[in-house]
């Protein structure tokens, strides 16, 4: 068994932003690429979501900005704040943290996001550029982190069956079109699939994003098995971050695994940088 060390491929992603930044935009004489992340409510996960985006930001040289809206803030106080950073041409990346209040309707609130700005990639225009393989778009940072950490690992993807266990905008579905564009062959599958444990089994690469902890098992694998757990979920024992998959037992037995906490996560992270340079990179050029 070896690791898929998110943590490791996030630094490297970092430092090599860093560069990037410095030699691209400082020393050019143009301002430092932002980020702004507009969070509604107090939602405690996001309080430290949103903080280690800040952190992240100024680890690479990258400004950043965040917006804490009251609970009680309406969609069109959010509407109004969206599209007054679209005009704001000194931001390059939008980003509203999820989940928001229920009054407010969320998918409507990203579509308001400029595409262009959309450092989730969330709206239709880049979801739909994904579904084209189309790379002038913005792709989901959790699962552009899942390709890239694999890539980073030298496993190619070409011909392998993949087996996604999420449905969701946020993961399953724009990472079954990632997979598709390497040249691999997904599953996505869910609550309602039949055989499960045996469409794993036989897969060559299994993700698992349900927010169940120990959902994937030692039985639902084989010895060739790379898994990635993008679950984040705490054990109530002891009190720790955990992921989707019984680690302990499976990591026995597969070929590569993610760590919970220390791979999906940090690469997130990576992946919304990069996506925020490369937006204010588009930007310096069509100037």
């Amino acid at each position: 068994m070896q690791i898929l060390d998110g943590k490791q491929c996030a630094l490297q992603i970092k430092e090599s932003l860093k560069i990037d930044i410095e030699n691209n935009f400082i020393k050019k004489g143009f301002r430092a690429p932002k980020l702004v992340v507009i969070m509604v409510g107090n939602n405690p996960a996001s309080h430290v979501y949103v903080s280690g985006k800040a952190k992240a930001c100024a680890q690479v040289g990258m400004d950043s900005q965040i917006f804490y809206l009251e609970e009680t803030t309406t969609e069109l106080e959010l509407e109004k704040l969206i599209k007054n950073l679209n005009k704001d041409n000194s931001v390059d990346g939008i980003l509203l943290q999820l989940p928001v209040p229920d009054h407010i309707d969320g998918q409507k609130m990203i579509e308001l996001i400029s595409p262009d700005k959309d450092v989730d990639g969330l709206t239709k225009a880049n979801l739909g550029k994904l579904v084209a393989n189309d790379m002038t778009g913005l792709f989901g940072c959790t699962p552009s982190g899942v390709i890239e950490l694999l890539k980073h690992n030298n496993i190619d993807l070409k011909s392998k069956d993949v087996v996604i266990i999420n449905r969701s905008l946020l993961v399953g579905k724009p990472l079954a079109f990632m997979f598709l564009n390497e040249n691999a062959t997904p599953i996505m599958a869910h609550s309602k699939t039949n055989a499960l444990a045996e469409k794993t089994r036989n897969a060559d690469i299994v993700v698992v994003a349900v927010g169940k902890k120990n959902f994937l098992t030692e039985d639902m694998v084989s010895e060739k098995t790379i898994v990635v757990d993008v679950g984040i979920n705490r054990d109530q024992t002891t009190n720790k971050i955990c992921g989707d998959v019984d680690f302990e037992n499976v990591s026995k037995k597969v070929s590569w695994i993610t760590p919970v906490p220390g791979g999906a996560g940090p690469m997130t992270i990576a992946m919304l940088l990069k996506n925020t340079y490369k937006t204010a990179l588009n930007k310096i050029k069509r100037n």
